[in-house]
């Protein structure tokens, strides 16, 4: 339904045709520096509950980016490269050809250490020097330009930071799991991570490969559909929406989940990756039978509860959203790394299905919240968002209050699911995707703001 977006053209980028230059938008100074001290409070404080949980801080990590052995080799070219599209291209290849270089030297170091090979060291050095040089050196629209997207991709960059230390949280304050209310309720759909995970293991090793590959960059799909909707900004077309701002959303809301509903996934709850805390080792071959009864299970201190809702989904599939209206080879590219996330979230066994149809639930409605900000509240983002809310709530309200009836009487809860989540697609495909003449009068988006 969304494979393309019949509202343009198939190969323009979304700022250049019906939209007219848009004046920069300053950023208020006290605006700007409450961010900052807000962002430096935020790694201080995760830092501070790391050396309490004896876990990776915020800003150890960053600065083993600088000096040491980087925790991601992705994520900082992710957010470096995302920081070059507001550069000009001669800054650009100079930025990037010392990133290589830097990188280059801190990987002989390693290697005549002894020590792992990564890379990741030269963007961040690369980075900082960027914002410094921009901040000093250049003044008006490019200087705000360049600091607008150097912003992004230091954004980007520390929310991984945060992110990675609110993992360890999940483990040290939710003992408890959930996963046996998940593993009843999945029944509904037909235990789609059993099906897939067997699938999977019995294809052979090269689409296992391909698929979790795909599941651990992601960030790769992310930058090159980013940078598609941004490379115009060094002109000042800047779109009024972009994937980058629907991806820190889910990031920033999502995780919040993972305390209200801890779990962990079959692979480690039903599994042999429970190392003695799995209930049984029977995933992805035998679903195991309905209890008389169901209750939270302890686990280990350590492991993520990063299951329910599923981010990889939420994101893939804002990933795939965002890629309709690009040319040809985004659309299909789009399209692949969204199968792909489905296909290894369930394969894999780290997520149930309930977790991927949460995850889409959340994405949708992050993404009608933010797209389009010039239309407004009108009845059809709020109608879309309140189908959203609902889907997302429901779906954890059954899993945690219904689980049992869930796997007694499966077909009609299943339907039930599916059907809301397909209810939440139909409208939210209409709401932004739709032809304009198929709308509502007044609940259709202007026609000027269809690319924004």
């Amino acid at each position: 339904m969304l494979i393309h977006d019949v509202h343009g053209s198939s190969t323009s980028p979304p700022e250049s045709i019906g939209v007219e230059r848009l004046p920069a938008r300053r950023i208020r100074p006290a605006l700007l520096w409450g961010s900052i001290a807000a962002a430096v409070l935020v790694l201080i404080a995760g830092q501070l509950i790391s050396i309490h949980i004896n876990a990776l801080g915020p800003l150890t990590s960053l600065l083993r980016d600088y000096a040491g052995t980087p925790k991601s080799a992705t994520t900082p070219w992710a957010g470096f490269l995302l920081a070059l599209i507001g550069v000009t291209t001669r800054i650009r290849v100079t930025a990037l050809a010392a990133a290589v270089a830097v990188d280059l030297i801190f990987v002989a170091a390693r290697t005549f250490e002894g020590k792992p090979f990564t890379v990741g060291n030269g963007p961040t050095i690369v980075l900082t020097a960027l914002v410094v040089f921009a901040a000093v050196r250049w003044s008006g629209a490019r200087r705000r330009t360049a600091l607008h997207t150097i912003a992004l991709g230091a954004l980007l960059i520390l929310a991984t930071k945060v992110g990675e230390i609110w993992l360890d949280i999940t483990a040290w304050v939710c003992p408890q799991v959930l996963d046996p209310y998940v593993e009843l309720a999945d029944r509904a759909l037909g235990n789609p991570s059993w099906v897939v995970g067997h699938l999977l293991e019995v294809s052979g090793p090269v689409p296992i490969g391909v698929v979790r590959w795909v599941y651990f960059e992601l960030p790769v799909a992310a930058i090159v559909v980013a940078i598609w909707q941004l490379h115009g900004v060094t002109t000042g077309v800047w779109p009024r929406h972009h994937l980058v701002r629907t991806f820190l959303a889910l990031g920033l809301l999502g995780p919040l989940c993972y305390i209200l509903f801890p779990v962990v996934g079959p692979i480690l709850a039903f599994g042999p990756w429970g190392n003695g805390m799995e209930l049984a080792d029977v995933w992805p071959n035998t679903v195991p039978a309905v209890p008389a009864t169901v209750e939270s299970m302890p686990f280990d201190g350590i492991t993520p509860r990063n299951c329910m809702p599923s981010l990889h989904t939420a994101w893939a599939l804002s990933l795939f959203i965002h890629s309709r209206r690009g040319p040809l080879w985004l659309r299909w590219g789009g399209a692949f790394w969204l199968v792909c996330t489905l296909v290894a979230t369930l394969g894999l066994g780290a997520h149930y299905g309930v977790d991927l149809v949460a995850g889409a639930a959340l994405c949708m409605t992050v993404e009608s919240v933010l797209r389009d900000p010039d239309r407004g509240w009108d009845r059809a983002r709020i109608r879309v968002v309140a189908l959203g809310i609902t889907t997302f709530a429901g779906v954890l309200l059954c899993v945690r209050f219904l689980a049992m009836p869930m796997a007694t009487y499966p077909a009609p809860f299943g339907i039930a699911i599916l059907g809301l989540l397909v209810a939440l697609s139909i409208v939210f495909y209409r709401t932004w995707f739709a032809p304009r003449d198929a709308a509502v009068t007044g609940d259709a988006e202007p026609a000027g703001l269809g690319r924004r």
